[in-house]
């Protein structure tokens, strides 16, 4: 039996949202061959509605200290504009790294804007701030509370670096010097993460999602960059003759950011980009922010679950899903693909979450999950790799924050190469990690499991 996607993304469209990733997994299930048929490229892209972009060569950074030198040298060669967004920012030796990179940019003429979360960067102090404004660099700060007090617990958790709309990074890294170390020099006091480079096309719609939270903030427009405004619809600032930016794709990402914003009012305009025909390497841009995008990122989410034949292996310092992605997990083990979760060891910065995954360990070890924590350092990377073919690499974690109360954004890759690569790191990860077992964990202590399940009962809250 065949699937069509174009079928399943019209029956997907008229299911309530909430419901439409039920549906998802249940039609990448269908689909044969799973995530590596050419159907289920196209179901995935039908769901986020965004342009699929011809995948150049990515290089994946999974050490902090070759990640941020990188990225350094990038803005020391950037022509005409940096763009740099992040959760955290901090104002200690990296972060004065990264500020004297911004500042040589600034000081050749190229346009420098900066975007930090407000309450992910509170501990940096306003001098941080006020001297990469007087020296040429643009400054802002994401919802800060008095400017939407109402919205004070919706974050911009994003981590991007946009240079010349040509190149740009993203993943689970922010700035300071946990994440910017090495783990293999610096052991326990690191931060083990993921970065991504990635150009081409999929470059420019990542500044357009700079875009979008820059507008939250209250920046000016960009120039020749379109994108929808959280609040004032599609915005289309002057275009100028010194850049020469390709449109086509970005034209695709504001009509998807449109048609969600009608379907959220309750309208019946839906836009569905031209599917591009596929290509052995390929990647989409899945950004969920309040209010749009949510639904679709656990609809493609449930559709890479469904989707696996062979193995899913995830990487995420935060596990504390809902329920019925457990389910969904524990059925892909049930129908014999090998899962594999890397959560925190007892280097964690965030103890209560870990308690809240604990509460999920025992029905998953009893359905032949495998689950390993991370000794080395403290786990931050956040990725997934299925089947060795399509992987994702990003800023969500698997938790209620990151479904529902940030903005995030996160690159799928339709990419063998890239897929290998991942799952060699998962697998060098795995000798720095203790499993697990069933037997073991029958064993902890009745104050562990009364933490265990206060955690997880509180999961939502974390």
């Amino acid at each position: 039996m065949t699937t069509d996607a174009s079928s399943i993304s019209r029956r997907l469209a008229t299911i309530p949202r909430k419901y439409r990733r039920y549906r998802a997994w249940a039609a990448a299930r269908r689909i044969p061959g799973g995530v590596r048929a050419p159907a289920f490229r196209e179901l995935v892209q039908r769901i986020d509605r965004g342009p699929l972009h011809d995948c150049p060569p990515v290089e994946l950074l999974i050490d902090g200290d070759d990640a941020f030198r990188t990225m350094m040298l990038a803005m020391d060669a950037a022509q005409d504009e940096v763009l740099l967004e992040t959760y955290i920012m901090r104002d200690d030796r990296l972060g004065q790294a990264v500020q004297e990179a911004l500042l040589r940019a600034a000081a050749r003429g190229v346009r420098v804007c900066v975007l930090a979360d407000a309450v992910g960067s509170l501990g940096t102090g306003n001098a941080f701030w006020d001297h990469l404004e007087r020296h040429g660099v643009t400054v802002r700060l994401f919802q800060r509370l008095w400017h939407h007090p109402l919205e004070a617990l919706r974050r911009d958790h994003r981590k991007l670096l946009v240079v010349d709309r040509e190149i740009a990074f993203t993943g689970g890294m922010n700035i300071g010097e946990e994440y910017g170390s090495s783990v293999v020099t610096r052991g326990a006091t690191a931060w083990r993460d993921t970065f991504i480079r990635v150009g081409g096309s999929v470059a420019l719609e990542l500044a357009a999602v700079f875009a979008e939270g820059w507008d939250r903030a209250r920046g000016e427009p960009l120039p020749a960059l379109e994108y929808v405004s959280w609040s004032e619809g599609i915005v289309v600032p002057p275009w100028t003759s010194s850049t020469a930016y390709a449109p086509r794709a970005l034209t695709a990402r504001v009509r998807k950011q449109w048609a969600r914003r009608r379907d959220k009012r309750g309208g019946r305009h839906v836009v569905r980009p031209e599917v591009e025909p596929p290509t052995d390497r390929a990647v989409l841009v899945l950004d969920p922010r309040p209010g749009r995008g949510q639904n679709e990122m656990l609809s493609v989410l449930s559709a890479l679950i469904g989707g696996a034949r062979e193995r899913l292996w995830i990487t995420t310092p935060y596990f504390a899903p809902p329920s019925r992605a457990l389910t969904l997990l524990l059925s892909a083990a049930r129908r014999g693909v090998d899962v594999r979760l890397l959560l925190p060891g007892e280097q964690t910065d965030m103890p209560i979450v870990r308690h809240a995954a604990h509460g999920a360990y025992a029905p998953l070890l009893k359905q032949g999950v495998r689950i390993y924590e991370y000794q080395r350092a403290t786990l931050h990377a956040k990725t997934l790799v299925v089947d060795g073919s399509v992987s994702m690499v990003g800023s969500s974690n698997l938790d209620f924050r990151s479904f529902w109360l940030n903005a995030e954004c996160n690159v799928l890759l339709f990419d063998d190469e890239c897929g290998a690569t991942l799952e060699r790191s998962f697998r060098n990860d795995l000798q720095h990690s203790v499993e697990i077992t069933a037997a073991a964990w029958r064993t902890r202590g009745i104050g562990h499991r009364l933490l265990d399940r206060t955690a997880r009962a509180l999961r939502w809250a974390l």
